[in-house]
């Protein structure tokens, strides 16, 4: 297989309204998910961190129903890539269990032009580094006892709630 040359990241986003950024999750599985999900609900690109897991493994590859080769990706330098983002005009939206998280019905119900959704590693989720340089802290609201979902379940629920209309 040819590897494309890395794109630019502040060039792939240029024109983007919806990007979703991956802070180091490890499983090509979640990896592979969450790119899937990016193609179906509108997110124009996505970002992943130097230590994320590579989106053109196999298992990425072969979860992802080939949409890795679909939506547009590229590493960013991590945690510095959230200023990056915020220059370039987009708001950094870090899906955090926090108790000062907004709700996603909220951030939903009068999103930004532009936004920046980051997830966060299995297991310990975001770097407080970067839930504190993001503009917000958004948490899903839950029911039944349950705190949170799986990065790749996650990224669906975001999606869907935040895409372009």
């Amino acid at each position: 297989m040819h590897r494309p040359a890395p794109r630019d990241p502040v060039d792939l986003v240029a024109g983007a309204r919806r990007v979703a950024v991956l802070e180091d999750v490890v499983d090509h599985t979640n990896v592979g998910a969450v790119f899937r999900s990016a193609a179906a609900l509108g997110v124009d690109a996505v970002l992943v961190t130097p230590r994320c897991a590579d989106p053109l493994y196999r298992r990425s590859v072969r979860v992802s129903m080939g949409t890795v080769f679909q939506v547009p990706w590229s590493r960013i330098e991590w945690p510095e890539g959230v200023q990056t983002l915020q220059r370039n005009g987009f708001s950094v939206a870090a899906l955090a269990l926090r108790d000062d998280a907004v709700s996603l019905d909220d951030l939903a119900a009068d999103p930004p032009e532009r936004l920046a959704l980051v997830l966060g590693t299995e297991g310990d989720g975001l770097a407080d580094a970067t839930v504190q340089a993001a503009d917000l802290a958004v948490r899903i609201p839950m029911s039944g006892g349950v705190d949170s979902l799986n990065v790749a379940a996650a990224s669906a629920v975001a999606f869907w709630s935040l895409r372009a209309r």
